[in-house]
């Protein structure tokens, strides 16, 4: 049966794709790149990608139409945040965080929860964090302490949320609270608390490895009172929500981990070209040959598996099944992170005793892929999804 050759488009991002990673890619190099290195050596926030992605409306791209934003699909959403990580993790956490802490509300918020916190994101006036994980309640978040009350018009939350990503400097928080003790997961709820409510503190920020450029705190809760009404969805479905949006933004750290490995890949591949040794390039020697196969092989089958993932996410998004995407999501986030570890740990390796060294960006791209292997959920939890949701 002959085909044509648009028959076979569903196997690869459509041109309006491909032209959105050239912009991305471009405006990275220009305006997020130059600070990367200053970025990780300071540990601090890096306002310039910020100002760049805001200002080119690529810090939030996921938020809808109907609330200001672009209304991006989760493939053109992955491929903002794989471009900006290829030069700077720390910054791809913005675009990435924003859609994590956001998405409860797309998916489960009222109509005018959705309205008031959505669309200053859209515009870029204020970012968006995920409460989730607490001292004693990380890989089992059910087990959760943190606590909210109803009082008459008002829920009191009281409790400590450790590990969360751009504390401090984002506006709003969607934060998981226990309101039924009795019902372990059941009992949990989600709200949306802000970074200006009376009793909401922030610890110092974590000393980290890597992503030194995204600050990490934990968020202190003290009898912060907010009005019933920023409840996201109803009592007791918190729980059930932020296990969907994991489905959804595991694809966002698979995306982060892409980016970084194609970044240590392309720093590996001209550099075995200009370095001599014995006389020749060592790039043509076979054993470097064949490192550099292996990453390459590693990273494609991570992003068509990343890829395959979104556009999963995409279709259940848009209404359809469930697609599998628990394991997609939880498949493609191991796999990628994993093969971003392997693979920037072999370009320390392809550059020597330069690679160790901070003059070159490979050892901070291989501190920063640690953290894919276990943020949104450890590679070993990750497993138990998967071999929990077969397809």
């Amino acid at each position: 049966m002959a085909s044509s050759v648009n028959d076979f488009d569903l196997y690869r991002p459509s041109e309006e794709h491909d032209m959105l990673r050239d912009a991305v890619r471009s405006l990275a190099e220009a305006k997020i790149a130059p600070f990367a290195a200053e970025v990780d050596e300071g540990a601090r926030f890096p306002q310039e990608a910020l100002d760049a992605l805001v200002a080119n409306d690529l810090h939030a791209v996921h938020v809808p139409e109907s609330y200001g934003g672009s209304g991006a699909d989760a493939l053109a959403t992955v491929i903002v945040i794989e471009e900006v990580a290829r030069v700077c993790a720390s910054s791809s956490l913005i675009p990435a965080v924003n859609k994590l802490g956001s998405l409860p509300v797309i998916l489960s918020a009222s109509e005018e929860l959705k309205k008031k916190y959505l669309a200053p994101l859209a515009k870029g006036d204020a970012m968006f964090s995920y409460c989730l994980s607490e001292p004693d309640a990380g890989s089992d978040a059910a087990g959760m302490k943190t606590k909210a009350v109803r009082d008459g018009d008002f829920y009191v939350l009281n409790g400590v949320k450790r590990w969360i990503t751009n504390a401090g400097v984002s506006e709003y928080y969607t934060v998981m609270a226990v309101t039924d003790p009795e019902k372990r997961s059941k009992g949990i709820s989600a709200f949306v608390v802000e970074k200006g409510d009376p009793g909401v503190s922030f610890g110092a920020p974590e000393k980290k490895l890597g992503i030194k450029g995204s600050p990490t705190r934990e968020v202190y809760l003290d009898n912060v009172r907010i009005p019933a009404d920023r409840m996201i969805g109803a009592e007791g479905t918190g729980f059930a929500t932020a296990m969907k949006t994991l489905d959804h933004t595991r694809i966002t750290i698979a995306a982060q981990a892409l980016g970084i490995a194609q970044g240590a890949l392309d720093y590996a591949k001209g550099y075995v070209q200009e370095r001599k040794q014995f006389g020749k390039p060592i790039g043509d020697f076979q054993g470097v040959q064949f490192m550099l196969a292996d990453m390459a092989m590693k990273l494609e089958a991570a992003r068509q598996l990343t890829y395959a993932a979104a556009a999963k996410s995409e279709r259940v998004s848009a209404g359809g099944g469930k697609e599998d995407l628990t394991f997609f999501g939880a498949a493609a986030k191991c796999y990628a992170s994993d093969a971003a570890m392997e693979i920037t740990t072999d370009a320390v390796q392809l550059l020597g005793g330069y690679g160790y060294t901070r003059d070159y960006p490979l050892e901070r791209m291989m501190r920063d892929a640690k953290i894919t292997q276990i943020y949104e959920g450890t590679n070993q939890v990750q497993r138990i999804v998967m071999a929990r949701n077969l397809p």
